[in-house]
């Protein structure tokens, strides 16, 4: 298993109160393989993506990624283990405005130690397309241009894991098809396991898995083969649903 969490809860503070965010979720995602979290606005879509990412750390249960107990590690092995074997693409696009394109794709390679940082920044921006605005800074580029900088700065370091939390959600429905198609292109050309946020029944059915969160909870899981198995079941699976109704 690339991933596996079981038992995963969350707990956040809010404005009231402790807020439970997620309820005793456990999930195995295999190598190489895609899936889909999809749900309602509010339903622990991100909050789970994150906790996978160790960019949020599990209330109780146990998180593992790549055979590693991320709950067990401290911040510092935390960004490693990213660094190492994780890409990150969110819908904001999050690159550093005074640096190029090809700076925001190399400095965290150059950060991680590869000699090659540069050289690999510019093979990135040529897979997504942007060979020609290397030398370009986020201002002058567009937004579906910003997201494919995104793309090869989490493709770049070549990870095991790519994460995408609603790559797509600040984009027109044509710039988000073409983000779509290159997001799952880098995901075969490295052979990366690919987790994706998203509120599109159409993206998540690009998936090979599609789970669906309500109330913080596993409700369940659609497989590409059309059936669906209730996350509460342990029998056979029911006929197919849209997986995002």
């Amino acid at each position: 298993m690339v991933l596996s969490l079981r038992d995963v809860s969350l707990t956040l503070p809010g404005n009231a109160g402790l807020v439970d965010i997620l309820h005793d979720i456990s999930l195995e995602v295999s190598a190489r393989d895609s899936v889909g979290l999809v749900g309602p606005s509010g339903s622990g879509k991100s909050s789970l993506l994150m906790l996978m990412g160790g960019l949020e750390r599990a209330s109780s249960g146990k998180v593992e990624a790549l055979g590693r107990d991320l709950t067990a590690m401290d911040e510092d092995a935390l960004a490693r283990f990213r660094r190492e074997h994780m890409g990150v693409v969110f819908q904001s696009f999050h690159l550093i405005p005074t640096m190029t394109a090809l700076e925001n794709v190399a400095t965290p390679l150059e950060l991680a130690g590869h000699a090659d940082a540069f050289d690999r920044a510019e093979a990135e921006l040529d897979a997504v397309g942007l060979g020609h605005r290397t030398d370009h800074y986020p201002s002058q580029m567009s937004g579906g241009e910003q997201q494919r900088v995104a793309l090869a700065r989490a493709a770049a370091p070549r990870p095991d894991i790519l994460l995408a939390d609603e790559p797509t959600g600040n984009l027109d429905q044509a710039t988000g098809a073409a983000i779509m198609d290159l997001l799952f292109g880098l995901r075969d050309r490295h052979g990366a396991t690919l987790i994706l946020v998203t509120h599109s029944t159409e993206l998540a059915a690009r998936c090979d898995r599609t789970v669906r969160l309500v109330d913080g909870r596993l409700e369940s899981e659609t497989r590409r083969d059309l059936r669906v198995t209730d996350a509460a079941q342990t029998g056979a699976a029911r006929p197919a649903v849209d997986a995002a109704e």
